[in-house]
């Protein structure tokens, strides 16, 4: 959870409301977050029925919106507001009347999904004078082990390095899916206090011994007999590895083989530090450049670059199965 977002969930739980909150951005998970915690939480269960509106931008007018905002609470201090997908509201720059003068007794909440509010428009100018602003960032493909484990922190459930690997590998960034993944985890074994790999494989289905993460540290061991298994599965079932996704992975593990070329007399605090690792695994990285060389590395990171490019069909119309039994193939040459 970011810095704002926490800023503002805090302010609502100690009740110190706004009368104007737009949110919007192209991470969903997020939007949705805070819009559940406006129809669930600020009113009490039997205030709802008389003094919650939900509206949706592409079914109203923006009279309608103001007409909903200037009326009175009913048997309640306040009200609530909500707007869903803002941006299918015609005449969305009309709403800036109202927050000139927005009703004391009226929570409104603004969600403006998938972009950002245009900054230049009177509304959008008044609504983050007058209340509160929070734009929810879309999050990148590298930043999702990092989310993930974060995100075991605030719930109180350790996702180590691996594990997140994992997920992020096999669900994507779609953050909504992969809480939806660990919840079901937990609810299955609620006594847990971590995430496992044995976890991962019985209640999400993700296979421990056949997955993208596992696959450069078996083919840069010396377990032959796994690696031959991998690459079959593989080839057999293309769709648990996508080219794009093993060369990722392949570009981690040989980006801190390489680093660990450099590392060598350095604590191992240092290390870990320096490879983004925790010490345990740091070590091992240590061990295992032992027999890679700094050259060997180096010629494998180039075919990452020749195979990316060739996997998006240039200068080569194979499928992802023949390339990755060609590249596997020249990397333990």
């Amino acid at each position: 959870m970011t810095a704002d977002l926490r800023k503002l969930f805090q302010s609502l739980q100690a009740k110190q409301y706004a009368p104007i909150y737009l949110i919007d951005g192209e991470e969903p998970y997020y939007l949705d977050l805070v819009t559940h915690y406006f129809e669930n939480n600020i009113l009490q269960q039997g205030e709802k029925d008389f003094n919650l509106m939900v509206l949706y931008g592409k079914d109203s007018e923006w009279a309608d919106v103001v007409n909903a905002c200037r009326r009175f609470p009913m048997f309640a201090e306040r009200q609530v507001v909500i707007l869903k997908d803002a941006a299918q509201l015609k005449g969305y720059n009309e709403l800036a009347g109202y927050l000139e003068n927005p009703a004391p007794t009226t929570i409104f909440l603004v969600e403006y999904r998938g972009k950002k509010a245009d900054g230049r428009s009177k509304t959008t100018k008044l609504a983050k004078d007058k209340g509160f602003y929070f734009s929810s960032e879309k999050i990148r493909d590298d930043q999702v082990p990092g989310w993930i484990q974060q995100y075991g922190v605030e719930i109180n459930f350790h996702i180590g390095e691996r594990e997140s690997q994992i997920l992020a590998t096999y669900l994507g960034s779609d953050l909504q899916k992969i809480v939806n993944e660990v919840e079901k985890v937990r609810i299955n074994v609620p006594d847990e206090k971590a995430l496992s790999a044995d976890l991962i494989q019985k209640y999400i289905g993700i296979s421990r011994e056949y997955n993208v993460f596992e696959f450069p540290e078996v083919l840069t061991g010396r377990d032959h007999d796994k690696l031959y298994r991998m690459l079959t599965y593989f080839i057999a079932n293309p769709k648990s590895a996508p080219m794009p996704l093993v060369i990722g992975s392949f570009y981690n593990h040989f980006n801190r083989l390489y680093q660990a070329n450099f590392l060598r007399g350095k604590s191992d605090k240092d290390i870990a530090a320096a490879l983004g690792t925790y010490p345990s695994k740091a070590k091992e990285v240590m061990m295992l450049a032992q027999h890679w060389p700094l050259a060997r590395v180096e010629y494998c990171m180039m075919l990452l670059g020749k195979y990316s490019t060739m996997a998006v069909g240039i200068e080569s119309s194979a499928h992802d199965g023949e390339l990755l039994k060609e590249m596997v193939g020249q990397m333990i040459a």
